[in-house]
């Protein structure tokens, strides 16, 4: 039966979330304020924060210091580590490539990497002795995205210096991982795996026949505008990059030393884990684009339906991600039951944190993105900080009709 314009237009307000499309100045100073009190209070050098939909951004503010000892402002435009945050970025590269029937996300690693062939599981471990065993299948791409492919979940110790050494590549990076056995069943559990999200940007290379980072600059980056989003910041760049800090032996903030958080000025490896740079405009590119079902304006990214498998849970009742109420879907954590941090969400919001204490959610349900972008080692858990909490909770609530 053919409903009528009123009934028509009665339901889509029905349907849409009860937020403004102006949100109340007096709410959006309530998160700039906030955020300056963490600045105030030690907690934090400096923070910039974006928070919009998929039409605009209502806020874009930047509070504190990008460097806290030569007194640098920090400004909307300064550059951030955004580490894990770039994991979901490397998943949508391979999305891409499974929209174009490159691949699927059902394909054995093998199929596109054979030194994958004939990996081994830990089935019994003492002293001195390790004992192997053939899997009960091989390893898959979506075991890779969704981390529970049971690789082991950092870097082999023999490549710990994968973040200093410029010679390695990412093909010799991924020889070595494809040696080592797996800790449990693919499937069966879920623990957080840097070296998967690893060997899915070499499966990009393979697949695309590009470099990893030149693939992400043309199909992603460059469409977006995502001018300042990059693996090797130009000097340029470099010179607005907020420096790292955490809680030194007295409790006052000062500069971490970090392999992951220093940066060289040669070149080296693209890290699909946790190797981007990038800025609140940038990222909040991206979120627009994901609340946009893949397409930003005139440019579309990932199918509508590749989108939807990325955010939907995989990971099934296993439990998943940093906080209560989370599961995974294909390089997104993904609310399932909103609690602590995500109380102020809705089921289905995704996203993902870094390690820094970076964040970047997007909820359709309610039709809103967040970014928050601070420095910070030190955190129990970045994805449960207090920041992320009081940010979230804020702009919310400023978002209220």
């Amino acid at each position: 039966m053919k409903r009528s314009p009123v009934v028509l237009a009665l339901a889509l307000a029905l349907a849409a979330p009860a937020f403004a499309q102006s949100p109340d100045p007096a709410k959006l100073a309530a998160v700039k304020d906030r955020m300056q009190k963490f600045v105030d209070d030690g907690e934090l050098a400096g923070a910039v924060t974006v928070f919009g939909n998929a039409d605009g951004v209502f806020q874009h503010e930047a509070v504190g210091f990008a460097n806290l000892e030569a007194k640098t402002p920090m400004a909307k435009d300064s550059i951030f580590r955004i580490a894990s945050m770039t994991k979901p970025i490397t998943a949508l590269a391979v999305m891409i490539l499974a929209d174009e029937g490159k691949l699927s996300v059902d394909d054995p690693v093998e199929k596109h990497l054979p030194e994958f062939k004939g990996q081994m599981l830990v089935a019994a471990k003492d002293k001195d002795t390790v004992t192997l065993k053939k899997p009960a299948r091989p390893i898959t791409l979506k075991d890779l995205l969704t981390h529970t492919s049971g690789l082991p979940g950092g870097y082999p110790s023999v490549f710990a210096d994968v973040y200093t050494k410029r010679n390695r590549t990412l093909a010799e990076t991924t020889l070595v991982i494809s040696q080592q056995p797996l800790q449990f069943e693919p499937g069966s559990k879920w623990a957080y795996c840097n070296a998967g999200i690893d060997t899915l940007g070499r499966v990009v290379e393979v697949v695309s026949g590009e470099a990893f980072d030149a693939f992400l600059k043309k199909r992603v980056f460059d469409p977006l505008q995502m001018t300042d989003t990059a693996f090797h910041p130009s000097p340029e760049q470099l010179r607005r990059l907020a420096t790292c800090y955490g809680p030194g032996p007295d409790g006052k903030l000062t500069p971490s030393s970090n392999l992951i958080v220093d940066f060289g000025k040669e070149r080296k490896h693209p890290v699909p884990a946790g190797g981007l740079f990038s800025t609140g405009a940038d990222v909040a590119k991206l979120y627009r684009c994901l609340l946009g079902k893949g397409q930003l304006g005139e440019v579309r990214i990932i199918s509508e339906k590749g989108l939807a498998e990325m955010t939907k849970v995989h990971t099934g009742d296993l439990q998943a991600g940093f906080g209560n109420g989370m599961g995974f879907g294909l390089g997104f954590a993904v609310v399932k039951k909103p609690v602590d941090a995500t109380e102020m969400l809705t089921p289905g919001t995704f996203g993902h944190g870094g390690a820094f204490g970076t964040q970047s959610w997007a909820d359709p349900n309610q039709g809103l993105f967040f970014v928050l972008l601070i420095q910070r080692t030190g955190l129990k858990n970045g994805d449960q900080s207090a920041m992320r909490h009081e940010f979230q909770k804020l702009a919310v609530e400023a978002a209220k009709r």
